[in-house]
């Protein structure tokens, strides 16, 4: 075994390419093994091993700046960087992050769990380096790599980065792992060779010397023109298109992504040249593990199977109860289209691709143009749903606030993975949703407590003629009560003496009744509400008002979200009616980067359980201060 004596990427360096192979063939081994017991992407890592390898071998990280976008295919990163161990608690507390993380290793520079951000910051970097002559090239020895692919390059970001990265001629090395996800050239042995000779300083020093003498012969610029028009026609005939390098950006591949000699001569020979330059490489998404290369959603990230009884095995997921709704609804409706960003199967649209494939649109990691592409649709007559993950949305805010919002267009959010999500970290927890949403004039948001909610809510907010939001948990609906609401009504769940109302949003209505069970007889003064819709329904808010004491509950940021709303809300329609304003609490998320856990556990640790709201509504209930809880930041190294 070659693994095990590998604990930093300088352990490389004495192996021989044949027990390279063999350590790949380890490293598939180990991560397979892994992720199918704690979940996790499995496609996306098992394609980079050779790459990976390649990598650490011709660059000195952390000296060398290594950038991984998307984040999701670093596990391979971390084996070799010294954080095997921490692989059997995968995406749960105490062990490693799913994706970079600054607070776990000096070779971890970017948290890149959003996609299409490296080239930014490899542009800033680059700079930062130049600025303090430490960037090869310019007084010093250091580079700067960003690793892109895995759908990355359909993100718009990247093309700006890469737009500024061309026109300042800026140092970077751009490896594009082309797994099958973005742009995939066919490779052949002409293109083969024309990449070496592209990457042969000697060829490239000739050309130039050729392109400035032969225009000084007679008929010379004709005899240019020919030569430059000949090359060009063979480039275009032999590689894939010149789009690189008309922003100014060096391109060479396409490289064979498994062959780690072919990959580390292609590196070191880009990691010479003197401005912006990709290398773009083809891998094999799931290489290795047959389910993986043949099952698309196993591909990029593998679930584990859920261990059901028989009450969870009846339960429908939220998510499952959109797709079904949507598909009902938009059968007897051809109006309505559907937007995602790709997303289409974890945000239940599969179905629906299937059914009405001419109205479904996956528009990439792209969620600004699927926002404004969305309101077109909607100035057309259309009924567009845009179904994208909850922390997705602050992506697209700026199109939903000016391209949707200001023009009043009737397109439907639909947020996936709203509130706390656990084992994907804090890029990934759905906390500003509302709070956003909430921002927008005109915007309704929905959030129900129980996947038959879903149905009701997708069916209001499309009969709509104003911006609409349906937001729900990942995780599955906890029991409730069995009633649903109707319209933009707010729901009484348990009627109380007067003593406190409780204003719970989505998923918190279940939390707060299972509350109410741990009170004994304090629950007969506690009047709970399922809020439903946002903004509040004003029956609600007056009824609200008749409390002694008033309390708000919900999953995401509870500065600026809907507990906010409904307390001014409350505050204004006491001055309104000239009623003495109760004591109100807002119960929420605070201002913090929840770390990965399991989410039921990181509601507990909030306070946002069952136990933690009982002890709320106690201490209110017996004017008791408000008991605070803040969980620790972890710690941001400056690697400079």
């Amino acid at each position: 075994m070659i693994l095990p004596s590998i604990e930093t990427p300088a352990d490389l360096q004495a192996l021989s390419y044949d027990q390279l192979k063999q350590l790949s063939q380890e490293i598939r081994d180990f991560i397979i093994s892994s992720v199918t017991k704690t979940g996790g992407h499995l496609g996306s890592n098992l394609g980079v091993v050779e790459l990976t390898l390649a990598l650490h071998r011709v660059f000195e990280s952390p000296k060398d700046i290594l950038l991984w976008d998307t984040g999701h295919q670093a596990y391979v990163h971390k084996l070799l960087t010294g954080r095997r161990y921490g692989f059997k608690n995968l995406r749960q507390r105490g062990g490693l992050s799913g994706y970079p993380n600054r607070s776990e290793s000096q070779h971890d520079w970017i948290e890149s769990s959003h996609a299409s951000t490296a080239l930014s910051y490899a542009h800033g970097l680059s700079v930062a380096l130049e600025q303090r002559k430490e960037l090869v090239g310019h007084g010093g020895k250091r580079h700067v790599v960003a690793i892109v692919g895995d759908g990355s390059l359909t993100g718009g970001m990247a093309y700006e980065a890469l737009n500024n990265l061309g026109h300042s001629n800026q140092r970077v090395v751009i490896v594009l792992n082309d797994n099958g996800r973005s742009y995939a050239p066919t490779i052949s042995k002409l293109s083969a060779s024309l990449t070496a000779l592209r990457l042969n300083r000697t060829y490239l020093t000739l050309r130039e010397r050729v392109r400035r003498w032969v225009p000084r012969l007679p008929l010379g610029k004709a005899a240019y023109m020919g030569i430059d028009g000949f090359t060009s026609v063979v480039r275009e005939m032999v590689t894939p298109h010149t789009f690189f390098e008309n922003l100014g950006v060096r391109y060479v591949g396409p490289i064979d992504g498994h062959d780690i000699e072919a990959l580390e001569n292609a590196l070191k020979s880009a990691a010479e040249w003197d401005g912006p330059i990709v290398v773009h490489t083809l891998t094999q998404k799931g290489r290795g593990y047959a389910p993986a290369v043949s099952d698309d959603l196993k591909m990029h990230d593998y679930k584990l199977p859920p261990q059901l009884n028989v009450e969870v095995a009846r339960t429908r997921s939220f998510s499952q109860a959109f797709s079904d709704s949507l598909v009902e609804l938009a059968s007897v409706d051809d109006r309505i289209v559907a937007i995602t960003a790709a997303m289409a199967g974890p945000t239940g649209l599969l179905n629906f691709q299937a059914r009405f494939p001419e109205r479904f649109f996956d528009v990439g990691i792209a969620e600004q143009h699927a926002v404004t592409a969305a309101a077109g649709m909607a100035m057309g007559g259309l009924k567009p749903v845009v179904a994208i993950y909850a922390t997705f949305f602050s992506r697209a805010f700026d199109q939903a606030h000016l391209d949707v919002g200001l023009l009043n267009l009737p397109v439907v959010f639909v947020f996936d993975r709203a509130g706390i999500t656990g084992d994907d970290g804090p890029s990934h927890h759905g906390l500003l949703d509302i709070a956003l949403c909430l921002a927008i004039p005109n915007m309704t948001v929905f959030a129900p407590s129980s996947a038959e909610e879903v149905s009701g809510m997708l069916e209001s907010a499309l009969s709509m003629s104003t911006p609409t939001a349906l937001r729900y948990p990942k995780t599955l609906p906890k029991p409730f009560d069995g009633h649903v609401g109707s319209g933009l009504d707010a729901r009484v769940v348990a009627r109380g003496d007067g003593s406190l109302c409780v204003l719970a949003v989505g998923k918190m209505a279940p939390a707060a009744l299972s509350a109410l069970t741990l009170l004994g007889e304090d629950a007969k003064r506690v009047t709970l509400y399922d809020v439903r819709v946002l903004p509040p329904d004003p029956k609600m808010i007056d009824d609200a008002l008749t409390h002694e004491r008033i309390i708000t509950v919900e999953d995401g940021t509870r500065h600026g979200g809907a507990g906010t709303l409904m307390v001014s809300a409350l505050r204004s329609r006491a001055e309104e009616l000239e009623h003495p304003f109760p004591t109100t609490r807002i119960l929420g998320v605070p201002r913090a980067y929840l770390e990965h856990h399991h989410p039921d556990e990181l509601l507990g640790e909030l306070g946002l359980d069952a136990r933690g709201l009982a002890d709320a509504f106690t201490r209110l209930l017996a004017n008791q201060p408000e008991s605070a809880r803040v969980l620790p930041e972890a710690p941001r190294p400056n690697y400079f």
